[in-house]
């Protein structure tokens, strides 16, 4: 099942990279169910916070008619930056499973800090369950297709 979601994940970033946005994707689950599935739309928003986390949670949250998504799981094809990790230990998400690392979005240019989401949950004193390197493979292939220009 955990692969089904982060494939999910996976070709909502190929859409959003189709149209011309950053190459992440974010998937919400529930009960084994995709609640809300989101790419990245910061540059056709015209708004820096419109993560592919942040949008797949304030969907996720207008469909379930909540701001706390107890029992979710998020899969994000990329390590949620603090921005997210922080929104995700606010709406009570269970556990982030991400593939790619922040470290390996910075390699591509991207205006990311490097802090970890291990280094935010200790910090924090979240207790959000953490599983790395899911399907990285994969969520790096994003990255290199995004900066050749691939478009699916």
């Amino acid at each position: 099942m955990q692969k089904k979601f982060m494939l999910s994940a996976i070709k909502k970033t190929k859409e959003g990279i189709k149209n011309k946005q950053a190459p992440f994707g974010a998937c919400i689950v529930k009960n084994n169910k995709i609640i809300s599935c989101k790419h990245n739309t910061v540059w056709k928003d015209k708004n820096i916070i419109k993560h592919a986390e942040i949008n797949a949670i304030e969907d996720a949250c207008k469909k379930l008619k909540t701001i706390k998504l107890t029992g979710c799981i998020i899969y994000s094809t990329c390590e949620p930056c603090p921005l997210c990790f922080s929104a995700c230990h606010w709406v009570n998400i269970k556990e982030i499973i991400y593939g790619a690392s922040i470290k390996d979005a910075k390699k591509l240019g991207f205006h990311e800090l490097t802090i970890s989401n291990k280094k935010m949950k200790i910090l924090g004193k979240s207790k959000i369950k953490l599983t790395n390197g899911f399907m990285k493979k994969e969520c790096n292939e994003l990255f290199r297709n995004w900066k050749n220009k691939k478009v699916y």
